[in-house]
């Protein structure tokens, strides 16, 4: 005999009963609800995607011209073409390897659970019995997940900002590390995006989303990375990792043309989601 939990019903002021009192002021909307369930899970990732930028970034005095000169060639297109300079160590061993992946894996496993979770439990059906819109629940969610991808940019930056002058950083502007941090914010949206609209749109269990969705972003990271070696560099350009580094930012600051991209394919995939999820029949 299976048993299904029971979720707590909400109060006329539409808080939960139960809870303490914190819990019950932030569940008081479907976007302060979502920030206080997951705000461990977004203090972990942003916690540990900071202490390794920063760990990464402060090895950057101990990089001579002798290791740099050994780079083995099929790194150079994940941005190790220039590991003597500063914003070229960075670009490469910072913000090109482990934090841009980093970042995609939270936007694939947060944007994972923004439906799909909870249509696969059953908890969909009693959250929509609720005056609450499926383009409402969907996108307060997704505004939590927006805090979230915004809260590791911040903390790297700060992190970065922290060994700056110790670890003779001081070359790259603090204009530049801005700008970084805005473009890895927004790769984190985009595969949050992409997550959120497979799961609102196909209804599919959280770990099928997260698979694809991780999937493609480990397919386009490698893509951007090798894409100039088997002469096929344009295809870089189908990437988001290419608008999210692609422009140096690092080196160039803001790059409005890749801002605007990311964005404008971020907006597409929430919509096409939500459009579909408004009118699919839940559970199938």
């Amino acid at each position: 005999m299976t048993t299904t939990q029971a979720h707590p019903a909400t109060t006329a002021t539409g808080a939960i009963p139960g809870t303490s009192r914190i819990g019950r002021a932030f569940s008081r909307s479907m976007w302060t609800k979502t920030l206080y369930d997951n705000r461990r899970i977004f203090t972990v990732w942003s916690l540990t995607t900071g202490l390794l930028a920063m760990a990464y970034a402060s090895f950057y005095p101990q990089i001579t011209a002798e290791s740099a000169a050994n780079v083995p060639e099929a790194m150079r297109g994940f941005g190790f073409a220039d590991t003597v300079t500063a914003a070229g160590y960075l670009q490469g061993a910072v913000f090109g390897l482990l934090v841009p992946l980093l970042i995609t894996f939270y936007g694939s496993a947060t944007g994972a659970r923004m439906t799909s979770a909870d249509e696969e439990s059953g908890y969909l059906d009693l959250l929509l019995a609720h005056p609450l819109g499926r383009w409402r629940l969907l996108l307060q969610r997704f505004a939590a997940l927006t805090v979230g991808a915004v809260g590791i940019a911040v903390v790297v930056l700060l992190a970065v900002l922290a060994v700056r002058s110790s670890a003779r950083l001081d070359s790259v502007s603090v204009a530049g590390f801005t700008a970084q941090a805005v473009n890895l914010a927004l790769l984190g949206l985009f595969f949050g995006a992409l997550a959120t609209a497979i799961g609102a749109a196909t209804g599919k269990s959280r770990a099928t989303v997260f698979g694809i969705t991780g999937g493609v972003g480990v397919l386009s990271y490698a893509l951007n990375g090798f894409a100039p070696q088997i002469g096929v560099e344009w295809l870089r350009y189908l990437t988001p990792f290419h608008y999210y580094i692609g422009g140096e930012p690092l080196r160039n600051g803001f790059q409005g043309v890749d801002v605007t991209v990311l964005i404008a394919a971020t907006a597409v995939l929430l919509v096409a989601g939500a459009w579909r999820f408004e009118r699919r029949d839940l559970g199938r």
